[in-house]
């Protein structure tokens, strides 16, 4: 009896290794399909952009559309030999957002009468090539992400040098009002894009090592158990960093953006809400301070509160933007004008801050709908990572960098909608810009790294 008994055992050992093997192939194989999906949807949008704008095919960016989905291909082959079981959906999505911002910003070429390689989507292209050879060194390089963790100081250190670079004289570059970006001289950049993933980093490695201390350790008060006083360091010294932002480099969202990414990791790492009621105060308070006594401030939220306004809307740095803006979604309707036959170049930076409104005009609430319910699905696959993570570190930077995306969109989109003030950020994925291509798609790349290894955690394998 015992020898039958031991073939099925053997024989179902077999059938489970094997079926492993199968399903990294199918996820693989459903990743591939999307991505062709989301290649034929790109070049689609493309033609009718020209079709629509010009009324002739331009087939020399629809060639260069289909080069670069050669380059994600290349991506998706580097995980199917170093990442066999990463998530097969936001390569796809990331894929077809990116498109259909190439698509916009050449609708708005055309409009502005660009053309070849001055135009806005070629450069767009090649900024969206070099960002994708760099999400593939990151998948390569980065075999396990625990590795990271031990250089948590290292990217307190790396975040916080990008973060304060643009304000060094003779380098930093003021743009628009706001000083972000530096001039090399043969490259300008805003480093600050990238140092919000060096700060993820660090606060995922921080936080693993600090939360006992942040959410058990203190005395009482008012019913509420809060940290020593040497715990609270770190909320004091991100706050203070996110009010230099504020005040000097003029630019409210990215503060927003670095101190709401440490409030959600510390409320996913000790489960303490007390932290939102603390860091909003501290927030509020800094920036209703800097409403009072900052005038570009000031000037946000009065274009905010009463846009309509004649004397605000013809104002220098005033509400006609956001009016614009409104006004183009207004025209779009329910399913939008189509692509080519609308008036996006209306608005003033449509193909960066007001990319979504452009969007809105020409594929109308629809299109916008659709375009929010990638965002949503992204953001989703990215908190499902970190809900399935294995170790702490992996739960709390898949996390970290999904909430990256998700409060870039909302600040976007809020501000474009008159949610809330206009704050600038771009939006991911769609708007043009080098340096925020090139450091969301490095996000992309770490949450497929961690997507691989928590199923290789779940299915006892390596993680390595």
């Amino acid at each position: 009896m015992s020898a039958p008994l031991s073939n099925l055992e053997n024989t179902t050992i077999t059938e489970q290794l094997l079926l492993r093997l199968k399903i990294p192939t199918k996820l693989r194989n459903l990743e591939a399909v999307l991505i062709l999906f989301a290649m034929v949807i790109t070049s689609f949008a493309l033609a009718l952009v020209d079709l629509g704008a010009t009324g002739k095919l331009n087939v020399a960016i629809i060639g260069l559309s289909l080069g670069l989905g050669v380059i994600v291909l290349a991506l998706h082959l580097a995980l199917r030999f170093v990442a066999r079981d990463a998530d097969p959906l936001i390569l796809p999505i990331v894929t077809l957002l990116n498109g259909l911002g190439i698509a916009m910003i050449h609708r708005l070429d055309i409009a502005n009468g660009l053309t070849g390689w001055q135009s806005q989507a070629t450069r767009q292209m090649v900024w969206t090539a070099i960002a994708i050879v760099v999400a593939i060194a990151v998948i390569v390089i980065v075999r396990n992400h625990r590795v990271l963790q031990r250089y948590r100081y290292l990217w307190m250190a790396a975040g916080i040098f990008l973060l304060l670079l643009p304000l060094v004289p003779f380098i930093g570059v003021t743009i628009n009002g706001a000083r972000l970006w530096v001039n090399l001289g043969i490259v300008s950049f805003q480093p600050g894009e990238i140092g919000k993933i060096a700060l993820a980093l660090f606060f995922a490695g921080y936080l693993v090592t600090a939360r006992d201390s942040l959410s058990m350790v203190g005395k009482k008060f008012l019913g509420v158990r809060w940290p020593q006083l040497k715990d609270l360091g770190p909320i004091f010294v991100v706050w203070m960093v996110a009010m230099m932002v504020l005040i000097f480099q003029r630019d409210m969202g990215t503060s927003l953006l670095y101190f709401g990414l440490f409030l959600v990791l510390m409320y996913v790492a000790t489960g303490r809400a007390i932290w939102f009621v603390v860091g909003g105060g501290l927030f509020g308070a800094g920036a209703f301070v800097a409403s009072r006594f900052l005038t570009y401030v000031e000037g946000r939220f009065t274009a905010w509160l009463d846009s309509f306004n004649p004397a605000v809307y013809e104002a220098i740095g005033g509400s006609y933007q956001l009016v614009q803006g409104l006004f183009g979604f207004a025209s779009g309707g329910v399913i939008g004008t189509g692509f080519g036959a609308g008036h996006p170049g209306i608005v003033p930076l449509a193909e960066s801050d007001y990319i979504v409104a452009s969007l809105g005009e020409e594929l109308g609430l629809v299109g916008i709908f659709a375009i929010l319910s990638l965002y949503l699905l992204f953001i989703s696959r990215g908190m499902r990572i970190g809900i399935n993570g294995a170790d702490d570190f992996g739960r709390l930077l898949a996390v970290g960098l999904t909430f990256v995306i998700a409060l870039q969109v909302f600040i976007v989109i809020g501000g474009v909608t008159r949610v809330i003030p206009v704050t600038g950020l771009t939006t991911p994925f769609l708007a043009a810009g080098g340096s925020s291509l090139v450091a969301n798609w490095i996000i992309v790349a770490l949450l497929l790294r961690l997507s691989d290894t928590v199923r290789h955690q779940r299915d006892g394998g390596d993680a390595a």
